[in-house]
């Protein structure tokens, strides 16, 4: 984007400028943090409509926060802002969850590790932490005695309580207390141990009747900590945390690591090793979106569209076990390429899968998409606007279900996709049923993928030369993919030693629960289960 620091300049004298990155950094104090932002959103000239990722920070003599924001429409070019105060003891900033709605839940988490108070945010409550959790974890000062956070075995109590910390017209800040739900709500829990929530996911529920009235959703169940872990670890170790997040994206977001790292250490992957990744990755996808009908179709009493879903997943599951030996922590992707060469089978095996995959598809539509119950409970419910999908940052076929076109590998082309021939579907229904939708028709353009690079697979190196000791120079660096369910990110941030800093992962599952609220009000409680079906989230993505 041209002259885009003179623009920022213009309606913000105060911001600064760092040019080292591979992206532009605006650093800019707080006060005129929130001004900055509404123009870079509503200035035509600017218009970054898209908040991509919030990323907390403590660089010991500050805490703040690193935004990444998208302007979707100027060829989606994206820059870092740097936001941070001093203080450490009340620290505090100025929220932009009024304007990008997709801030309501990150700037949550930020809260939750970092204790960041954000002005004139409306709930600032834990996300994964037990209300009753003593200090920040991912503060570089963290007291880590097990004496101060034990073993907590009786029930959490459940809290209707919530905070705002909110600017007064004198500029000081009041703190109000507020309510999630009304003394006459009828509250019920949805989860977490329930088979439909797709993982140990609890939607706290206000019904009238069986119409719902908000959902509140508690996260953090089988949150394992994998940024903090990650700055003790060397680059190499922490590579196999990014398969056991969406596992159902292990290679896609693996992929995506590795080629932040490639990207600090200027290592160019092997030509061999660029096909193979992006060969992964789509049969990656297949498996997934068969996993997400499988599921869809269960959730709803349809047992048998399950079974055919996991019959084609099987053939997946065992080509990659042939050539990873593993079949879903495939531990596969590199620093510099993939660990190991194809199986011999695996141009055959590819080649059967593709030939089966539209008879198949046509059967899955027979059986499941065209039936009338299938048809009543998704259509028209949980609506989700497109304006709503960018505000909320609702990526991959969940956005595109909304006609929103943000396919990564489109937009931000990496890897091989340039050179491919596929189409970025699209749907206009903006609902449960658009979604599913999408995501059966983008199995045809994975195999469309497939079939181009099944027979040009070239000879040569599977991965580059890379140190044996990884040290990342000093900076910072974020990459994107297109994972299962949308734009998946890494953050690194370097000081030059053997382990990152910090490091960030960037899930769109995470903004797929912020709009659980939203899509489900007014709907049935039974709808819940299927709105819940169609975004696809997976909990381990959401709780890392």
């Amino acid at each position: 984007m041209e002259n885009i620091q003179e623009l920022i300049k213009s309606v913000c004298p105060s911001a600064e400028f760092d040019t080292t990155g591979e992206k532009l950094l605006v650093i800019v104090p707080d006060k005129d943090w929130h001004a900055l932002a509404k123009s870079l959103k509503e200035n035509p000239a600017l218009d970054f409509d898209l908040l991509s990722a919030v990323v907390g920070m403590d660089w010991k003599e500050t805490l703040g926060v690193v935004y990444y924001l998208t302007s979707t429409s100027h060829d989606w070019y994206m820059l870092g802002v740097r936001v941070e105060t001093a203080d450490r003891e009340n620290p505090m900033l100025h929220s932009v969850s009024d304007l990008w709605k997709v801030a309501l839940f990150q700037e949550r988490e930020v809260y939750d590790f970092y204790g960041i108070k954000f002005i004139n945010h409306p709930d600032m409550r834990r996300m994964f932490l037990r209300n009753d959790w003593v200090g920040y974890p991912l503060r570089k000062d963290y007291d880590d005695d097990p004496k101060l956070n034990p073993m907590r075995l009786e029930d959490e109590k459940n809290e209707d309580d919530t905070v705002a910390y909110i600017e007064q017209p004198d500029g000081t800040i009041k703190e109000e207390k507020r309510k999630i739900f009304g003394d006459d709500d009828y509250v019920v829990n949805i989860g977490p141990q329930h088979p439909s929530t797709h993982g140990v996911m609890r939607f706290r529920t206000s019904v009238d009747g069986e119409r719902i009235k908000k959902v509140d959703v508690v996260s953090g169940y089988i949150h394992r900590g994998i940024e903090k872990l990650s700055e003790g670890l060397t680059y190499p170790q922490v590579l196999h945390f990014s398969d056991r997040m969406d596992y159902m994206s292990a290679h896609m977001n693996r992929h995506c690591l590795c080629m932040c790292i490639e990207k600090a250490l200027g290592i160019e992957v092997p030509r061999r090793a660029q096909v193979i990744r992006v060969m992964m990755d789509e049969l990656m996808r297949i498996s997934s979106h068969l996993l997400a009908f499988g599921c869809t179709a269960m959730d709803m009493g349809g047992t048998t569209c399950f079974f055919y879903g996991f019959r084609e997943r099987e053939r997946i599951l065992d080509i990659f076990e042939k050539t990873c030996g593993a079949r879903m922590s495939l531990n596969y992707n590199v620093i510099g390429g993939v660990i190991a060469d194809l199986h011999p089978d695996f141009q055959k095996d590819v080649k059967a899968l593709c030939e089966i995959m539209p008879k198949c598809l046509d059967e899955y539509h027979k059986v499941f998409s065209g039936n009338v119950i299938a048809r009543e409970r998704m259509i028209g419910v949980g609506m989700l606007s497109k304006e709503d999908a960018i505000n909320y940052a609702i990526t991959g076929p969940s956005g595109r279900g909304s006609n929103w076109s943000n396919d990564t590998r489109k937009h931000v082309p990496y890897s091989i996709y340039p050179e491919l021939d596929f189409e970025e579907v699209l749907g206009d229904g903006c609902d449960s049923y658009s979604r599913y939708m999408v995501r059966m028709r983008e199995i045809e353009q994975s195999v469309k993928i497939l079939e181009q690079l099944v027979d040009n697979i070239p000879e040569g190196d599977i991965r580059a030369q890379v140190p044996k000791i990884v040290k990342l120079p000093a900076g910072r660096w974020y990459q994107q993919v297109e994972a299962s369910r949308g734009a998946f990110g890494v953050y690194i941030e370097s000081t030059g030693e053997k382990n990152p800093y910090r490091l960030h992962y960037q899930s769109p599952c995470f903004n797929l629960i912020g709009v659980m609220d939203l899509t489900c009000r007014g709907n049935l409680i039974a709808d819940l289960i299927t709105i819940n079906a169609a975004l696809d989230f997976v909990v381990p993505d959401i709780d890392r």
